[in-house]
C-alpha cells in the first residue's frame, strides 16, 4: 500500500491523539477486534462515523451585538435504529470530541440492546455567561439548522452535559414549529408536561447505582460501610450520591468544577447539593475543602468519575485507593489508565454500561410519545433495574468467558450487534 492510498483510509478531520475522547475510543475498538471472528471486515465502520454536520449559529446577543457560535450534531452509526445521543454545551466542546462521544452512544445502545444508533450534538459555548433569552435563541437557532438530520425516526437529541429539560423543550417546539405538527418524540428528556418520561432527570444517576451494586456483590463488596468519592454533582453524581447513601455507603468526597469537600464519616448529600446548585460544593459547610488533587487520593472503596472524558490519567489511576470505578461520564478513563487499573485488581464498571441508565429511560420516553401511553415511577424503575441488570450479567459472562476486561467484553458483545446488523443490511448502493 503506497502511503497516499493509506492517508485516504484515515479521516482528513481527525487525530489520533492517544489522549483525545477520538484516540481513546478508537484504542478500545482496536482491542475489541480480535474478538469479532468474521465480523473483522466490518471493523472499519466502527472507526468512522456516518454523517458529521457543522453549523453556525449567529445569534442577537443582549446588546444587540451579533456573535457566532459553533454547532455540531454527528451520527456516528445508525444501523441498528435511529440516532440517539445529547446535546451538550461547553467551550471545549470540538468535532472530534462530539466524534467520540456518538461512537461511545453507538456501543452503548447496542451493549443494553436498545433499537438506537449512535449520535451526538453540542454548542462551542459557556452557557453560565448567557441570558436566558440568548440560551433560547441559541437553542433555537442551533435545532433549526441540524433540522434537516434529526427527528423522531431519524435522531433523537437528549440533555447532556449542561443541557436539561426546558432546552428539550425549546428544541421540540422549534422542530415542531418547523415541520408544521407538534412532534413529542424529537427529543427526550423534556418536561413531564410536553410527553416527558418519569424518572428520566435521575435515570443516569439510578443507573450508576444499579451497576454499582450488581459489581460491589460480585467482589464481594458490602456497600453499608463503603467509602464513596463522587467527582462532578450534577444530576448522574448527585443521584448516585443519594442512592448510595439510601444504602448505607458513605460519600466522603465531592468534587465539582470549583472545588472538592471531603469528610471521613460522610457528607450530608443535601446539603451537598444545595451548595453545589448554588455557588459550589466548596462553600458547603458540612466538610473541609481539598485541593483539586487531592481528591484522587481520598481512602474510598468506590470512585464515580461523573465529570467530564479523559479525568482517570494513567498517573492519577496509580494513585486512587479505590477498589470498584463507576464510570458515570462518557469516557473519564483513559486507554493506558485502563491497563493500571487492570494491573492493580481494581474493577472498572464501564461507561457504556454504568451510565447507560440515561438512554434506556429516554428510549421509555421515547415509546410513551408513540403510543400515549404513560408509565408511573415504580414502572420505570424496575424495567430500568432489568435492563441494566440483565445486560450487565450478559458482559460479565462474556468477560469471564475470554478473561478480559468489562469494558472489552460490553464492545464485544455490543459490536457484535451492530456489525450484524451492517452486515445483514448490506452495503447500498
Amino acid at each position: 500500500m503506497t502511503e497516499s492510498t493509506e492517508h485516504s483510509y484515515s479521516l482528513s478531520y481527525a487525530s489520533r491523539a492517544a489522549d483525545s475522547a477520538w484516540g481513546t475510543y478508537l484504542s478500545q475498538v482496536d482491542r475489541v477486534a480480535p474478538y469479532l471472528g468474521k465480523l473483522g471486515r466490518w471493523t472499519e465502520t466502527l472507526k468512522r462515523p456516518k454523517r458529521t454536520l457543522i453549523v453556525d449559529i449567529p445569534v442577537e446577543m443582549d446588546d444587540g451585538s451579533v456573535r457566532h457560535f459553533e454547532g455540531f450534531r454527528v451520527q456516528h452509526n445508525l444501523s441498528r435504529g435511529p440516532g440517539k445521543g445529547g446535546v451538550r454545551y461547553h467551550p471545549a466542546v470540538c468535532l472530534e470530541e462530539v466524534m467520540a462521544l456518538a461512537a461511545w452512544m453507538t456501543v452503548k445502545t447496542a451493549a443494553v440492546n436498545l433499537p438506537f444508533g449512535g449520535a451526538k450534538g453540542g454548542i462551542r459555548v459557556d452557557p453560565a455567561l448567557l441570558s436566558r433569552s440568548e440560551l433560547e435563541k441559541i437553542t433555537r437557532r442551533y435545532t433549526s439548522e441540524i433540522g434537516i438530520i434529526i427527528g423522531p425516526q431519524q435522531d433523537i437529541p437528549a440533555p447532556d452535559v449542561n443541557t436539561n429539560a426546558q432546552i428539550m423543550a425549546w428544541m421540540m417546539d422549534t422542530y415542531s414549529m418547523n415541520v408544521g405538527a407538534t412532534a413529542t418524540g424529537v427529543v427526550t428528556g423534556k418536561p413531564v408536561e410536553l410527553g416527558g418520561s418519569l424518572g428520566r432527570v435521575t435515570a443516569t444517576g439510578r443507573g450508576v447505582f444499579v451497576t454499582g451494586r450488581e459489581a460491589a456483590g460480585r467482589i464481594g463488596l458490602k456497600l453499608e460501610g463503603a467509602r464513596v468519592a463522587v467527582q462532578g454533582f450534577g444530576n448522574v453524581g448527585s443521584t448516585a450520591a443519594k442512592l448510595f447513601a439510601d444504602a448505607g455507603a458513605k460519600i466522603v468526597a465531592v468534587q465539582d468544577s470549583k472545588g472538592t469537600l471531603f469528610k471521613e464519616s460522610g457528607l450530608d448529600v443535601a446539603k451537598v447539593k444545595a451548595a453545589h446548585d448554588s455557588r459550589g460544593v466548596h462553600t458547603c459547610a458540612d466538610g473541609e475543602c481539598l485541593d483539586k488533587e487531592q481528591f484522587w487520593d481520598v481512602a474510598c472503596d468506590i470512585l464515580i468519575p461523573a465529570a467530564l472524558e479523559a479525568q482517570i490519567t494513567p498517573e492519577r489511576a496509580k494513585r486512587t485507593r479505590a477498589k470498584l470505578v463507576l464510570e458515570g461520564a462518557n469516557g473519564p478513563t483513559l486507554a493506558g489508565a485502563d491497563d493500571i487499573l487492570a494491573d492493580r485488581g481494581i474493577l472498572v464498571v464501564p461507561d457504556v454500561i454504568c451510565n447507560a441508565g440515561g438512554v434506556t429511560v429516554s428510549y421509555f420516553e421515547w415509546v410513551q410519545d408513540f403510543s400515549s401511553f404513560f408509565w408511573t415511577d415504580a414502572e420505570i424503575d424496575a424495567r430500568l433495574d432489568t435492563i441494566l441488570t440483565d445486560a450487565l450479567r450478559k458482559i460479565w459472562s462474556e468477560a469471564d468467558r475470554h478473561a478480559i476486561s468489562l469494558r472489552t467484553a460490553a464492545f464485544v458483545v455490543a459490536c457484535e450487534r451492530i456489525l450484524k446488523a451492517r452486515q445483514e443490511r448490506g452495503l447500498y448502493p
